[in-house]
């Protein structure tokens, strides 16, 4: 291995031990003082009465999924028998994993407990063993706790300001507290812009969410990502040690295999930032969080519907009832976890939200008026056409073939 002219052609020490399997520091002693490496090549990456049986694994999966971390495959090959250590495993990996180029240094800063979260949202791809035909693109919402690391996550099927105001919800419950302030990159659904004076100008309701549970949001500057980077850093560990190489039937079975992870991986590991098991360190801050208020949030986003023939409304890619007999446009006011359906002013319908597309949520006491049109479970002998509600029976072709004699008969005889 020709470390020198490696050297010369502008190499990192990094990238020149990478390649010849050797010790960083080993490389800089030979550069320094201007000697090659031995002539023996270089010595092999791990020990081979622990690894070696993994080696031709370890090298599948890297192929397979250049970007699964080191953690997750050890932890895979201790599922199937390895003893050694981590670093064997990091050693070999980093060896077998396609070059990157220098990343710039980033200056890290830390918050105390309890004042600081980070929220995002990441796009994946993926397709549900439920869907096997359709490539469906999902939304992973993110609260990270800045001094604890503790992750909160969960899947969506959209990132608009209901699916938004929803996930912060289900994350301060979740934690059992809220920050005192959110740190936002400029995503529509919170910044919507800058005035005149370059002051930032949040979603209102964004801002009546913090009011209501008492946190302040605020956006890092434009261009200036990795100034949330305790959250941006997540979504790759996310993508990573769990998301890669597994199957999802469904949005449900994504999520849950998702909180399994957290509670059994994620959330209880040994940071590598802190240095503190990220539980450990969340337990302590968790008592700095400010408490949950005692009433729900109720504000609200209005706007006007009209009523299918088959007594739907449709709100944000899904379907739901209506009373028979509504009237045929009607007020709909989407809480953050619920919809309100009013006719005139009367309340007539609440549901809550649906997850995903095309979903239909029907309240069996809306169908009981004669004569309506009526989504419904359709017979194992019947078929669907047109629009929901239509309905032909199966019959056997010679039943066709026998009318069509008939009616041939009949005109020989005319």
């Amino acid at each position: 291995m020709m470390i020198l002219e490696l050297h010369r052609q502008g190499l990192s020490i990094t990238a020149i031990a990478r390649r010849s399997g050797r010790d960083p520091k080993t490389v800089r002693k030979y550069i320094e003082r201007g000697l090659e490496l031995p002539a023996y090549g270089p010595r092999q990456v791990g020990r081979p009465s622990k690894l070696a049986p993994y080696l031709d694994y370890l090298r599948e999966r890297i192929a397979a999924f250049p970007e699964l971390s080191a953690v997750r495959l050890t932890r895979e090959i201790r599922e199937r028998g390895y003893i050694g250590a981590y670093t064997a495993v990091k050693r070999f990996v980093s060896a077998i994993r396609p070059d990157n180029q220098p990343k710039p240094f980033e200056v890290r800063f830390e918050t105390p407990p309890g004042y600081q979260g980070q929220v995002d949202f990441a796009r994946f791809v993926t397709t549900f063993t439920d869907e096997p035909e359709i490539n469906r693109i999902v939304w992973l919402f993110s609260l990270v706790l800045g001094h604890s690391r503790h992750i909160f996550a969960r899947f969506v099927m959209h990132q608009d300001l209901q699916t938004l105001l929803r996930c912060h919800m289900l994350a301060f419950t979740a934690i059992g507290g809220v920050p005192i302030e959110i740190l936002y990159d400029r995503m529509k659904t919170a910044v919507i812009g800058e005035d005149s004076d370059g002051h930032i100008i949040y979603n209102r309701s964004l801002i009546a969410l913090g009011q209501h549970y008492g946190f302040v949001p605020r956006a890092c500057r434009p261009y200036r990502a990795k100034t949330k980077g305790k959250v941006e850093r997540p979504f790759s560990y996310i993508r990573q040690d769990f998301f890669l190489a597994r199957t999802f039937r469904n949005l449900d079975d994504l999520n849950a295999q998702l909180d399994d992870w957290l509670a059994t991986v994620a959330n209880v590991r040994l940071h590598g930032t802190t240095q503190r098991i990220v539980a450990e360190a969340f337990a302590a801050e968790r008592s700095e969080l400010q408490p949950l208020p005692a009433l729900p949030f109720d504000a609200l986003l209005k706007l006007e519907r009209r009523v299918s023939h088959d007594g739907l409304v449709s709100i944000g890619g899904n379907y739901y009832s209506v009373p028979d007999r509504t009237r045929r446009v009607v007020e709909v006011h989407q809480l953050p976890d619920q919809v309100r359906i009013l006719d005139q002013g009367r309340l007539v319908a609440t549901h809550p939200v649906l997850e995903g597309r095309r979903q239909y949520l029907i309240d069996p006491a809306h169908r009981n008026g004669a004569g309506t049109k009526v989504p419904h479970r359709i017979p194992a002998d019947d078929v669907v056409i047109g629009r929901i509600g239509e309905r032909v029976a199966h019959r056997s072709l010679a039943i066709y073939q026998a009318i069509g004699e008939s009616l041939a008969m009949a005109g020989g005889r005319s």
